[in-house]
């Protein structure tokens, strides 16, 4: 069959909708955000395995002024198209449109808002399938296997039959995931993803799936995190360290590269088990010093003991959700962390040269101007100590996306606004929730922290190489986008 993975170009008044591998949406300035979408591009790869004709066609992630011709000429008998709440509209009417010109073909959604609403598409649009739940690549590739005419129909799909919805009961998730092929970098085009702070050639990875704690059999349960109730029922697999090793290996001999960034939601530093075996398989690869490592991290994890290991192995930078810097907020969304141990754990972090990138939320409906003042006093106190040439922070306005634990809690406690009964408006540039205060000014002035004189003098004078110079011209371009955004 002839299966095209497509992101179609979808955009407003000139700004880029961030979907691809995104937790949160917007239409952003910023053209310095490319993260690989690693699930469909496992997707791509696995269809390609099977013996069928892949088509890679993302219009968002770079110009693609045929893109329409393409997809045409490739006739495609599926097209599977990742959706999220903001902009799921349009790709009902997308969908609608195209199937008047490929009559033959399949439509199939999958994503975080339809792995909660899978019917409401169904009646909304006249897409063919639903995909639920995460592992969107497994299921996906045996949808394709079934109406091939090998295998069963898997678990988490919704489609209509004589016009009444039916579904194949709850998606699964597989604990193996060592089984899966290592991405097909070239049919994903892989060179063109990438984001400002990353060395270049960098490439992303998965080293599990899910948002990990160590000793905890339950994962992280923050109220605002789509991913981890949509996809991961609020668990988290890691692959083995063997398997991660071998695929780096691999990315670095056959395609150079030079940074590696793990994008699962806490990485694998959760586990000191891991980091210890995952140190030994890559010494005995002897690729120490040949590439450099960055991962989404919980402050809670930056202990002596894995700072050590993460020294040892290459880590660089660490992606660390800070939200705010009150600990009843953090209690509220269910941070699990203090203000206190995630201040220590950072400096602690910093100490040992890691730089830290930081991701702060305002609009929390329950906090006044004092409460984000103090958010941004921890943020500018972080991001002041110990600076290093690559220390940054990202802030956002906070979205209760439609199923998550933090959606029900605002209609529970009529924090929703007029805004909330749109999903166009889930963009961060509407208010979703009820706020004292000015979330486009507070956002501004978090990101503006950057330009501080001090953080300036202190960045620039830790520029060590020509690779930090790349990422300083890239940084000021990502960083203007951002608060134009604002």
């Amino acid at each position: 069959m002839k299966i095209a993975i497509v992101y179609p170009p979808l955009f407003r008044n000139n700004k880029i909708p961030l979907l691809g591998q995104n937790r949160q949406f917007k239409f952003t300035n910023s053209k310095q955000i490319k993260i690989f979408p690693l699930i469909p591009a496992s997707l791509a790869t696995i269809l390609k395995k099977n013996g069928h004709s892949v088509l890679w066609l993302d219009a968002i992630n770079k110009n693609i002024f045929d893109f329409d011709k393409k997809l045409i000429d490739f006739n495609p008998d599926f097209i599977f198209i990742e959706t999220k709440a903001p902009i799921i509209k349009k790709h009902w009417l997308w969908i609608d449109e195209y199937k008047k010109l490929l009559q033959n073909c399949k439509f199939v959604l999958f994503g975080d808002h339809v792995s909660f609403f899978p019917e409401e598409s169904l009646k909304s649009s006249s897409v063919d399938f639903v995909i639920t739940g995460g592992d969107y690549d497994i299921t996906g590739a045996q949808l394709i296997e079934h109406l091939s005419g090998r295998g069963n129909m898997p678990s988490g799909i919704f489609f209509k039959e004589n016009g009444t919805i039916k579904n194949t009961g709850t998606a699964l998730l597989y604990d193996n995931i060592d089984i899966l092929p290592f991405i097909d970098r070239d049919l994903t085009d892989w060179k063109t993803y990438g984001e400002a702070y990353l060395y270049r050639p960098c490439a992303y990875i998965l080293t599990g799936r899910g948002c990990g704690r160590e000793g905890k059999e339950i994962g992280g349960i923050c109220t605002f995190c789509i991913w981890q109730h949509a996809y991961w029922q609020k668990k988290a697999r890691l692959r083995s360290p063997y398997n991660v090793a071998e695929e780096i290996e691999m990315l670095v001999e056959k395609y150079k590269v030079f940074e590696i960034f793990d994008d699962n939601e806490s990485g694998a530093i959760w586990s000191c088990d891991w980091l210890t075996e995952f140190l030994i398989e890559i010494e005995k690869r002897k690729l120490k010093d040949k590439f450099v490592i960055s991962s989404n991290a919980r402050a809670e994890d930056l202990t002596e003991e894995k700072c050590v290991l993460m020294k040892r192995i290459g880590y660089r930078l660490l992606k660390v959700g800070l939200e705010s810097g009150n600990t009843e907020t953090l209690k509220r969304i269910g941070k699990l962390e203090t203000i206190v141990q995630i201040k220590e754990n950072i400096k602690r972090a910093k100490n040992y040269g890691f730089k830290i990138l930081m991701t702060i939320m305002v609009g929390y409906p329950w906090e006044k101007e004092d409460d984000v003042k103090k958010t941004y006093d921890v943020a500018k106190e972080l991001m002041f100590y110990k600076t290093h040439f690559g220390d940054s922070l990202q802030a956002s306005i906070v979205m209760p996306y439609p199923g998550t634990p933090l959606y029900k809690d605002a209609q529970k406690n009529n924090w929703l606004t007029e805004y909330a009964f749109d999903y166009e408006n889930f963009d961060m540039e509407h208010n979703i929730l009820k706020s004292d205060i000015d979330t486009a000014y507070w956002c501004r002035k978090i990101w503006n922290i950057h330009t501080h004189p001090l953080f300036l003098i202190k960045s620039l004078f830790s520029i060590k190489s020509l690779r930090d110079i790349d990422i300083a011209l890239r940084g000021i371009k990502s960083l203007l986008g951002h608060i134009k955004d604002y």
